[in-house]
């Protein structure tokens, strides 16, 4: 079955259940728009959860925020939706409608207790900010940009996909 994800936002506006097969806070992105939006360390982590499965209390506290993409000196708007609470700004989750059966939850956002991962993916590096010291361990893996591996291929090739 399932692990059951509980979150909420910082003021408790938002309350927020997901089902989710891959809940490993393990892969650390680097990018602009994660540390910018969600990322007080310089990163931000994504969850994967069960879009269907879903439950929102407060939903009119939400807003989305779609991020600008340059793409060689071309800006094109995200199909990802940033939700957020409009009255704390807290970062809750990221639904891409490319994607309609997925909702990916920041682990920032999550109240219940998260498995610890064995490793992790440092990803998007080559879009940190130059005060960021990413801690590597030794099994840890590092991308400058987005790696091919999903969070669910991640999870099962590692015997953690949650059933």
């Amino acid at each position: 079955m399932p692990m059951t994800l509980k979150g909420s936002c910082r003021c408790g506006a938002v309350h927020f259940s997901v089902e989710s097969h891959t809940p490993q806070p393990y892969q650390l992105c680097y990018c602009s728009i994660c540390r910018k939006t969600a990322g007080g360390g310089g990163y931000a982590i994504n969850l994967g959860g069960i879009a269907a499965t879903l439950k929102v209390k407060g939903r009119e506290a939400i807003e989305i925020f779609r991020a600008e993409i340059d793409r060689g000196g071309h800006c094109e708007i995200s199909t990802g939706e940033r939700n957020f609470c409009r009255h704390c700004a807290t970062a809750l989750w990221l639904f891409d409608p490319t994607w309609p059966e997925l909702i990916h939850p920041f682990a920032s956002a999550i109240d219940s207790e998260l498995p610890i991962p064995p490793e992790r993916v440092h990803l998007m590096l080559g879009s940190k900010a130059n005060w960021v010291v990413p801690d590597i361990g030794p099994n840890d893996q590092t991308f400058d940009v987005y790696p091919e591996e999903s969070l669910e291929g991640w999870h099962k090739s590692r015997g953690l996909w949650v059933e």
